[in-house]
Protein backbone atom coordinates (compact mmCIF):
# COMPACT_ATOMS: atom_id res chain seq x y z
CA UNK A 1 0.00 0.00 0.00
CA UNK A 2 1.34 3.41 -0.98
CA UNK A 3 -0.95 5.44 1.30
CA UNK A 4 -2.56 5.02 4.70
CA UNK A 5 -6.03 5.23 3.20
CA UNK A 6 -8.08 3.91 6.08
CA UNK A 7 -9.59 5.19 9.29
CA UNK A 8 -12.37 7.65 10.07
CA UNK A 9 -11.30 10.24 7.45
CA UNK A 10 -11.13 7.85 4.47
CA UNK A 11 -14.36 9.01 2.80
CA UNK A 12 -13.46 12.68 3.23
CA UNK A 13 -9.99 12.08 1.82
CA UNK A 14 -11.40 10.30 -1.24
CA UNK A 15 -13.94 13.07 -1.83
CA UNK A 16 -11.13 15.62 -1.62
CA UNK A 17 -9.15 13.71 -4.25
CA UNK A 18 -12.13 13.56 -6.61
CA UNK A 19 -12.76 17.30 -6.18
CA UNK A 20 -9.14 18.13 -7.00
CA UNK A 21 -9.01 15.77 -9.98
CA UNK A 22 -12.30 17.05 -11.44
CA UNK A 23 -11.45 20.68 -10.71
CA UNK A 24 -8.11 20.43 -12.51
CA UNK A 25 -9.70 18.86 -15.58
CA UNK A 26 -12.50 21.44 -15.76
CA UNK A 27 -10.24 24.46 -15.28
CA UNK A 28 -7.75 23.06 -17.79
CA UNK A 29 -10.55 22.78 -20.34
CA UNK A 30 -11.51 26.42 -19.71
CA UNK A 31 -7.90 27.50 -20.07
CA UNK A 32 -7.08 25.52 -23.21
CA UNK A 33 -10.18 25.77 -25.38
CA UNK A 34 -10.18 29.53 -26.10
CA UNK A 35 -7.70 32.38 -26.08
CA UNK A 36 -9.95 34.31 -23.69
CA UNK A 37 -10.02 31.39 -21.26
CA UNK A 38 -6.25 31.04 -21.42
CA UNK A 39 -5.71 34.76 -20.84
CA UNK A 40 -8.05 34.70 -17.85
CA UNK A 41 -6.49 31.71 -16.08
CA UNK A 42 -2.83 32.10 -17.00
CA UNK A 43 -2.39 35.88 -17.32
CA UNK A 44 -5.11 37.86 -15.52
CA UNK A 45 -5.52 35.67 -12.42
CA UNK A 46 -1.73 35.28 -11.86
CA UNK A 47 -1.35 39.07 -12.20
CA UNK A 48 -4.05 39.62 -9.55
CA UNK A 49 -2.46 37.00 -7.30
CA UNK A 50 0.93 38.68 -7.63
CA UNK A 51 -0.53 41.90 -6.26
CA UNK A 52 -2.20 39.89 -3.51
CA UNK A 53 1.04 38.11 -2.54
CA UNK A 54 3.01 41.37 -2.38
CA UNK A 55 0.27 43.11 -0.39
CA UNK A 56 0.09 40.21 2.07
CA UNK A 57 3.84 40.40 2.64
CA UNK A 58 3.49 44.11 3.27
CA UNK A 59 0.98 43.45 6.05
CA UNK A 60 -2.35 43.50 4.22
CA UNK A 61 -4.91 40.69 4.30
CA UNK A 62 -3.86 39.61 7.79
CA UNK A 63 -0.11 39.99 7.34
CA UNK A 64 1.78 37.14 9.03
CA UNK A 65 -1.53 35.43 9.83
CA UNK A 66 -2.47 35.34 6.15
CA UNK A 67 -2.68 31.70 4.98
CA UNK A 68 -0.25 32.23 2.11
CA UNK A 69 2.31 33.98 4.31
CA UNK A 70 1.88 31.57 7.21
CA UNK A 71 1.98 28.28 5.29
CA UNK A 72 3.32 28.82 1.76
CA UNK A 73 6.09 31.38 2.16
CA UNK A 74 8.99 29.26 0.88
CA UNK A 75 10.77 30.33 -2.31
CA UNK A 76 10.09 26.92 -3.85
CA UNK A 77 6.31 27.42 -3.83
CA UNK A 78 6.51 30.77 -5.62
CA UNK A 79 9.15 29.55 -8.06
CA UNK A 80 7.07 26.51 -8.99
CA UNK A 81 3.94 28.60 -9.51
CA UNK A 82 5.56 31.19 -11.76
CA UNK A 83 7.75 28.68 -13.62
CA UNK A 84 4.64 26.66 -14.48
CA UNK A 85 2.66 29.74 -15.45
CA UNK A 86 5.44 31.16 -17.63
CA UNK A 87 5.49 27.80 -19.37
CA UNK A 88 1.74 28.02 -19.99
CA UNK A 89 2.03 31.52 -21.47
CA UNK A 90 4.87 30.38 -23.73
CA UNK A 91 2.82 27.41 -24.92
CA UNK A 92 -0.06 29.79 -25.73
CA UNK A 93 2.30 31.95 -27.81
CA UNK A 94 3.38 28.89 -29.78
CA UNK A 95 -0.10 27.52 -30.46
CA UNK A 96 -1.54 30.92 -31.41
CA UNK A 97 1.68 31.95 -33.22
CA UNK A 98 1.87 35.26 -31.42
CA UNK A 99 4.89 37.24 -30.20
CA UNK A 100 7.87 34.97 -29.66
CA UNK A 101 5.67 32.07 -30.71
CA UNK A 102 6.29 33.09 -34.34
CA UNK A 103 10.01 32.45 -33.99
CA UNK A 104 11.34 29.04 -34.97
CA UNK A 105 13.95 29.06 -32.19
CA UNK A 106 11.22 29.58 -29.58
CA UNK A 107 10.02 26.04 -30.24
CA UNK A 108 12.79 24.95 -27.88
CA UNK A 109 10.93 26.73 -25.06
CA UNK A 110 8.75 23.75 -24.01
CA UNK A 111 11.81 21.48 -23.79
CA UNK A 112 13.72 24.10 -21.80
CA UNK A 113 10.94 24.82 -19.29
CA UNK A 114 10.23 21.12 -18.71
CA UNK A 115 13.94 20.29 -18.38
CA UNK A 116 14.40 23.18 -15.91
CA UNK A 117 11.51 21.94 -13.77
CA UNK A 118 12.88 18.40 -13.79
CA UNK A 119 16.31 19.69 -12.73
CA UNK A 120 14.78 21.63 -9.82
CA UNK A 121 13.19 18.38 -8.64
CA UNK A 122 16.49 16.54 -9.12
CA UNK A 123 18.24 19.07 -6.89
CA UNK A 124 15.56 18.48 -4.24
CA UNK A 125 16.25 14.74 -4.40
CA UNK A 126 19.97 15.34 -3.91
CA UNK A 127 19.29 17.70 -1.01
CA UNK A 128 17.16 15.07 0.70
CA UNK A 129 19.68 12.27 0.15
CA UNK A 130 22.59 14.31 1.52
CA UNK A 131 20.53 15.67 4.41
CA UNK A 132 20.06 12.06 5.52
CA UNK A 133 23.75 11.35 4.90
CA UNK A 134 24.68 14.28 7.12
CA UNK A 135 22.70 12.77 9.99
CA UNK A 136 23.62 9.08 9.71
CA UNK A 137 26.83 9.08 7.67
CA UNK A 138 25.24 6.86 5.01
CA UNK A 139 22.20 6.73 2.72
CA UNK A 140 20.26 4.14 4.73
CA UNK A 141 17.60 6.68 5.69
CA UNK A 142 16.95 9.52 8.16
CA UNK A 143 14.25 12.06 8.89
CA UNK A 144 14.83 15.76 8.33
CA UNK A 145 12.51 18.79 8.46
CA UNK A 146 12.25 21.14 5.47
CA UNK A 147 11.43 24.85 5.41
CA UNK A 148 8.06 23.88 3.91
CA UNK A 149 6.98 22.18 7.12
CA UNK A 150 7.46 18.62 5.90
CA UNK A 151 9.22 15.71 7.57
CA UNK A 152 11.15 13.96 4.77
CA UNK A 153 12.76 10.54 5.04
CA UNK A 154 15.81 10.85 2.79
CA UNK A 155 18.03 8.02 1.61
CA UNK A 156 19.27 5.96 -1.34
CA UNK A 157 15.83 6.11 -2.98
CA UNK A 158 16.42 9.83 -3.60
CA UNK A 159 19.68 9.03 -5.41
CA UNK A 160 17.89 6.50 -7.63
CA UNK A 161 15.14 8.98 -8.42
CA UNK A 162 17.78 11.60 -9.25
CA UNK A 163 19.19 9.17 -11.83
CA UNK A 164 15.67 8.58 -13.23
CA UNK A 165 15.08 12.34 -13.47
CA UNK A 166 18.35 12.96 -15.30
CA UNK A 167 17.49 10.26 -17.83
CA UNK A 168 13.97 11.66 -18.19
CA UNK A 169 15.30 14.98 -19.49
CA UNK A 170 16.80 13.12 -22.46
CA UNK A 171 13.59 11.20 -23.09
CA UNK A 172 11.96 14.29 -24.63
CA UNK A 173 12.26 13.85 -28.40
CA UNK A 174 11.05 15.74 -31.46
CA UNK A 175 11.56 18.87 -29.38
CA UNK A 176 10.98 21.40 -32.17
CA UNK A 177 8.34 19.42 -34.03
CA UNK A 178 5.44 21.31 -32.45
CA UNK A 179 2.06 21.96 -34.03
CA UNK A 180 -1.23 23.74 -33.45
CA UNK A 181 -4.42 21.70 -33.40
CA UNK A 182 -6.66 22.14 -36.43
CA UNK A 183 -9.89 22.82 -34.52
CA UNK A 184 -11.68 26.17 -34.85
CA UNK A 185 -10.22 27.70 -31.68
CA UNK A 186 -6.68 26.31 -32.21
CA UNK A 187 -7.10 24.87 -28.74
CA UNK A 188 -3.87 22.94 -28.31
CA UNK A 189 -0.13 23.01 -28.75
CA UNK A 190 0.72 19.51 -29.94
CA UNK A 191 3.99 17.68 -29.29
CA UNK A 192 3.30 14.43 -31.19
CA UNK A 193 6.62 12.73 -30.36
CA UNK A 194 5.86 12.98 -26.65
CA UNK A 195 4.10 9.63 -26.64
CA UNK A 196 3.02 7.20 -23.95
CA UNK A 197 6.66 6.11 -23.54
CA UNK A 198 7.68 9.48 -22.17
CA UNK A 199 4.42 10.12 -20.31
CA UNK A 200 4.69 6.90 -18.29
CA UNK A 201 8.39 7.43 -17.58
CA UNK A 202 7.72 11.00 -16.46
CA UNK A 203 4.67 10.14 -14.36
CA UNK A 204 6.43 7.37 -12.43
CA UNK A 205 9.50 9.58 -11.85
CA UNK A 206 7.48 12.64 -10.84
CA UNK A 207 5.18 10.68 -8.57
CA UNK A 208 8.24 9.35 -6.77
CA UNK A 209 9.64 12.88 -6.52
CA UNK A 210 6.50 14.12 -4.74
CA UNK A 211 6.25 10.90 -2.73
CA UNK A 212 9.79 11.46 -1.41
CA UNK A 213 10.00 15.24 -1.12
CA UNK A 214 6.40 16.41 -0.67
CA UNK A 215 4.98 13.38 1.14
CA UNK A 216 2.14 15.15 2.97
CA UNK A 217 0.96 16.69 -0.33
CA UNK A 218 1.52 13.81 -2.75
CA UNK A 219 -2.05 12.44 -2.48
CA UNK A 220 -3.05 15.53 -4.45
CA UNK A 221 0.06 16.81 -6.29
CA UNK A 222 1.52 13.36 -6.92
CA UNK A 223 -1.65 11.46 -7.86
CA UNK A 224 -4.57 13.73 -8.82
CA UNK A 225 -2.34 16.34 -10.45
CA UNK A 226 -0.39 13.81 -12.50
CA UNK A 227 -3.41 11.77 -13.56
CA UNK A 228 -5.47 14.78 -14.75
CA UNK A 229 -3.35 15.59 -17.87
CA UNK A 230 -2.64 11.91 -18.53
CA UNK A 231 -6.38 11.16 -18.42
CA UNK A 232 -7.12 14.01 -20.86
CA UNK A 233 -4.36 12.89 -23.23
CA UNK A 234 -5.64 9.33 -23.21
CA UNK A 235 -9.29 10.07 -23.93
CA UNK A 236 -9.81 13.34 -25.83
CA UNK A 237 -6.69 15.48 -26.14
CA UNK A 238 -4.04 13.31 -27.78
CA UNK A 239 -0.68 14.99 -28.31
CA UNK A 240 -1.26 17.88 -25.92
CA UNK A 241 -0.10 16.18 -22.73
CA UNK A 242 2.69 18.64 -21.96
CA UNK A 243 0.35 21.61 -22.39
CA UNK A 244 -2.19 19.98 -20.08
CA UNK A 245 0.55 19.12 -17.58
CA UNK A 246 1.76 22.74 -17.42
CA UNK A 247 -1.79 24.08 -17.21
CA UNK A 248 -2.89 21.81 -14.39
CA UNK A 249 0.37 22.36 -12.49
CA UNK A 250 -0.05 26.15 -12.65
CA UNK A 251 -3.72 25.88 -11.61
CA UNK A 252 -2.87 23.63 -8.65
CA UNK A 253 -0.02 25.89 -7.53
CA UNK A 254 -2.29 28.94 -7.57
CA UNK A 255 -4.97 27.11 -5.61
CA UNK A 256 -2.52 25.70 -3.04
CA UNK A 257 -0.80 29.06 -2.63
CA UNK A 258 -4.06 30.84 -1.77
CA UNK A 259 -5.83 28.00 0.10
CA UNK A 260 -3.06 25.88 1.67
CA UNK A 261 -5.31 24.75 4.49
CA UNK A 262 -7.35 22.69 2.03
CA UNK A 263 -4.74 19.90 2.06
CA UNK A 264 -3.38 20.62 5.53
CA UNK A 265 -6.55 20.78 7.59
CA UNK A 266 -9.86 20.96 5.72
CA UNK A 267 -9.50 17.85 3.53
CA UNK A 268 -6.08 16.52 4.56
CA UNK A 269 -4.25 14.27 2.15
CA UNK A 270 -3.79 10.57 2.83
CA UNK A 271 -0.40 10.09 4.46
CA UNK A 272 2.19 7.95 2.62
CA UNK A 273 3.34 4.62 3.98
CA UNK A 274 6.65 6.12 5.15
CA UNK A 275 4.85 7.68 8.15
CA UNK A 276 4.42 4.25 9.72
CA UNK A 277 1.80 4.16 12.47
CA UNK A 278 0.68 7.75 11.97
CA UNK A 279 -2.95 6.89 11.26
CA UNK A 280 -3.20 4.48 14.19
CA UNK A 281 -1.65 7.12 16.46
CA UNK A 282 -4.12 9.74 15.23
CA UNK A 283 -1.37 12.03 13.91
CA UNK A 284 -2.75 14.65 11.52
CA UNK A 285 -1.12 16.43 8.60
CA UNK A 286 -1.36 19.71 10.51
CA UNK A 287 0.44 18.20 13.50
CA UNK A 288 3.25 17.02 11.25
CA UNK A 289 3.47 20.47 9.65
CA UNK A 290 3.57 22.30 13.00
CA UNK A 291 6.25 20.01 14.45
CA UNK A 292 8.39 20.19 11.28
CA UNK A 293 8.24 24.00 11.21
CA UNK A 294 9.14 24.10 14.89
CA UNK A 295 12.21 21.93 14.28
CA UNK A 296 13.22 23.90 11.16
CA UNK A 297 12.84 27.29 12.85
CA UNK A 298 15.02 26.05 15.71
CA UNK A 299 17.80 25.44 13.18
CA UNK A 300 17.63 21.68 13.72
CA UNK A 301 15.99 20.62 10.47
CA UNK A 302 18.96 18.53 9.33
CA UNK A 303 19.97 17.12 12.69
CA UNK A 304 19.11 14.11 14.83
CA UNK A 305 16.48 16.34 16.50
CA UNK A 306 14.23 15.80 13.47
CA UNK A 307 14.34 12.02 13.98
CA UNK A 308 13.63 12.40 17.68
CA UNK A 309 10.73 14.79 17.02
CA UNK A 310 8.90 12.51 14.62
CA UNK A 311 9.50 9.45 16.80
CA UNK A 312 7.87 11.35 19.67
CA UNK A 313 4.70 11.40 17.57
CA UNK A 314 4.61 7.60 17.53
CA UNK A 315 5.79 7.28 13.92
CA UNK A 316 8.23 4.63 12.71
CA UNK A 317 9.77 5.10 9.26
CA UNK A 318 8.55 2.59 6.66
CA UNK A 319 10.37 3.44 3.39
CA UNK A 320 9.64 0.18 1.54
CA UNK A 321 7.29 1.83 -0.96
CA UNK A 322 9.76 4.68 -1.47
CA UNK A 323 12.45 2.21 -2.49
CA UNK A 324 10.18 0.14 -4.75
CA UNK A 325 8.87 3.16 -6.67
CA UNK A 326 12.40 4.58 -7.03
CA UNK A 327 13.47 1.34 -8.70
CA UNK A 328 10.40 1.45 -10.96
CA UNK A 329 11.23 5.05 -11.92
CA UNK A 330 14.73 4.06 -13.02
CA UNK A 331 13.43 1.03 -14.92
CA UNK A 332 10.74 3.06 -16.71
CA UNK A 333 13.19 5.74 -17.80
CA UNK A 334 15.91 3.29 -18.84
CA UNK A 335 13.33 1.47 -20.99
CA UNK A 336 12.17 4.75 -22.51
CA UNK A 337 15.66 6.00 -23.39
CA UNK A 338 16.58 2.56 -24.75
CA UNK A 339 13.60 2.63 -27.12
CA UNK A 340 14.54 6.17 -28.20
CA UNK A 341 18.18 5.25 -28.89
CA UNK A 342 17.15 2.11 -30.79
CA UNK A 343 14.61 3.92 -32.96
CA UNK A 344 16.87 6.92 -33.65
CA UNK A 345 19.76 4.66 -34.74
CA UNK A 346 17.46 2.61 -36.96
CA UNK A 347 16.02 5.77 -38.54
CA UNK A 348 19.38 7.57 -38.70
CA UNK A 349 17.90 10.68 -37.08
CA UNK A 350 18.82 13.05 -34.28
CA UNK A 351 16.04 12.26 -31.78
CA UNK A 352 15.83 15.81 -30.43
CA UNK A 353 15.42 17.77 -33.66
CA UNK A 354 13.41 15.02 -35.35
CA UNK A 355 10.48 12.76 -34.58
CA UNK A 356 11.46 9.20 -33.68
CA UNK A 357 8.02 7.77 -32.90
CA UNK A 358 6.55 8.18 -36.39
CA UNK A 359 4.35 5.22 -37.22
CA UNK A 360 3.31 4.52 -33.63
CA UNK A 361 -0.35 4.77 -32.64
CA UNK A 362 0.12 7.68 -30.24
CA UNK A 363 2.15 9.71 -32.72
CA UNK A 364 -0.24 9.22 -35.64
CA UNK A 365 -3.31 10.06 -33.54
CA UNK A 366 -1.66 13.28 -32.41
CA UNK A 367 -0.58 14.24 -35.93
CA UNK A 368 -4.14 13.65 -37.17
CA UNK A 369 -5.17 16.63 -35.00
CA UNK A 370 -2.50 19.00 -36.36
CA UNK A 371 -3.03 21.86 -38.77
Amino acid sequence: MLFQLYGSSTVTTLIGWVLVFAGLIILNEIGRRTKAGGMLIFVIIPAILTVYFIAAHCGAFGGKDNWTVAYMDGWFHYFKLYAADIGCVGFMMIKYKEGLGKKEWFKWWPWFIVAANIMIANVSDLESAFAAYGITGDFSGAWWASNEGVFIYGGWWNLLNFVAGMINIFCMTGCIKLYTSADKNKADMLWPDMTVWFIVAYDVWNFEYTYLNLPTHTWYCGVALLLAPTFANAFWNKGAWIQNRANTLAIWCMFAQVLPLFQLDWVPAALPRVYGGATEAGVTTMQLYSKAIEIYNAGQGKTEAANQAIQSLGITADPVAQGVVAILAVVANVLCITVIITRSIKMGKNPYSNNVFEGTKDFEEAMARAE
